[in-house]
């Protein structure tokens, strides 16, 4: 690391599904010195190895991985959680003057991780029961009158969303963006941020991660997600609900057939990778650099070396 810098670097490598970030992440780990650290919500779970993309075995060997496959599916990884543990990775790898890498497409993550979280108070559990028996359009008209600026901003149907603000708001007598403007805990501050997003050309972007879900079918995907079933977990955890598992478990049911189960994952995969891709078009400062581009394995080992010059030198 670069002593002369009061602030310690990290990389951050972000994007949708299937962009290409852990193949980057990784090359700048070899190159670097570097400790990839996960930032993606399903690749979190041990139960998920191959229905995530996480790193292989081999590629892990190449250069140490932290956050990977270490929370058992039964118990619920929060964003608070995860920067808390991102939190000390990076640490780690600074004491042993290495550079994290941030690796990942759950902007949640990493915006907890890098701004904070507001420190609004555990909502009374019946204000909470009343708010989401209601209907989402009685909600979103309450919300209305109790806070007009998020019911303006707030999709009438959405339903998560319209609930979380109008309980906060019932809760505390305070917005939820009133909340949000004293967050706390963020590392922001406190290092050297050098972003990449990877935000290819959206067909290109489709036929990877179509081709991938085959790939996953024929590396063992059906017994990943028939082993996950016969646990018998809670179908609201966040495991349950990865892309993937609803559609190979209905098949394994009986259900819909193979094919139909292929399209099925595949279509919620291509959403699921537009809506990041649209999240880290537009959410992310203007300045952090933008790669629209598709990256073969010349250009990937390119951009390490871009990015390695950036972390390791003011």
């Amino acid at each position: 690391m670069n002593k002369s810098d009061p602030l310690p670097p990290v990389a951050l490598i972000a994007g949708p599904t299937a962009s290409g970030k852990s193949a980057l992440a990784l090359r700048l780990a070899e190159i670097a010195d570097g400790v990839v650290i996960n930032a993606d919500s399903a690749q979190v779970y041990r139960d998920l190895r191959l229905l995530s993309a996480r790193p292989s075995p081999a590629e892990e060997a190449r250069a140490p991985h932290r956050l990977y496959g270490h929370v058992d599916g039964a118990q619920p990884c929060s964003a608070p959680a995860w920067a808390a543990e991102a939190k000390r990775a990076i640490a780690a790898a600074h004491d042993r003057d290495r550079l994290p890498i941030l690796t990942g497409g759950t902007g949640l993550y990493l915006r907890t991780l890098l701004d904070g979280i507001a420190p609004v108070p555990e909502i009374d559990p019946a204000i909470r029961a009343e708010v989401r028996a209601l209907p989402v359009a009685e909600a979103h008209a309450l919300l209305g009158l109790r806070d007009p600026a998020a019911a303006e901003r707030l999709r009438p149907t959405d339903t998560t969303r319209v609930a979380r603000a109008l309980e906060v708001v019932r809760a505390t007598g305070r917005t939820l963006a009133e909340w949000q403007d004293e967050k706390t805990g963020g590392i922001g501050d406190e290092i050297r941020l050098v972003p990449l997003l990877l935000l290819p050309p959206r067909e290109w972007l489709r036929a990877r991660c179509d081709m991938r879900f085959d790939a996953m079918l024929a590396a063992g995907a059906i017994d990943e997600v028939a082993a996950l079933l016969a646990r018998g977990l809670d179908p609201a955890l966040p495991v349950m609900r990865a892309i993937g598992v609803a559609e190979i478990g209905a098949w394994i049911a009986g259900t819909i057939d193979r094919e139909t189960m292929r399209a099925q994952a595949q279509v919620a995969t291509r959403q699921y990778a537009k809506r990041q891709q649209t999240w880290f078009s537009r959410q992310p400062p203007s300045e952090w650099q933008r790669v629209t581009t598709q990256l073969n394995t010349e250009e990937t080992n390119e951009y390490a070396i871009l990015l390695r010059k950036r972390g390791l030198t003011r």
